[in-house]
């Protein structure tokens, strides 16, 4: 997260000086009805730390665009997950035959 300017850290202490009570709030009125509220709009799967070895070059280009070299890893996993052909998430068994005839050839 980007540090605040001095102009957004004033406009905050200035909010943050305000007493709850003198809050005009009536232009936004409080929400009693949640039946067409999204369930799950942000939902983020879960994660499992694993261990991973990766090369020294591909680390480096990773870390080399700042902080969240696991995030990044994790996008781009995403990214050829989504984009790959046909394969599900927990491997298919057929494909893992495949791979090991093209491995011994």
């Amino acid at each position: 997260m980007r540090k605040l300017s001095r102009e957004q850290k004033r406009d905050v202490a200035a909010i943050a000086a305000i007493k709850d009570e003198d809050i005009d709030l009536s232009d936004m009125p409080e929400v009693l009805d949640w039946s067409k509220a999204e369930v799950g709009k942000f939902y983020r799967p879960p994660k499992k730390a694993i261990t991973i070895r990766l090369d020294t070059d591909v680390l480096d280009w990773l870390k080399g665009y700042g902080r969240g070299y696991q995030t990044r890893v994790n996008l781009l996993l995403r990214h050829a997950m989504v984009n790959s052909s046909g394969r599900t998430a927990k491997g298919n068994r057929e494909t893992k035959r495949t791979r090991r005839a093209h491995a011994a050839s």
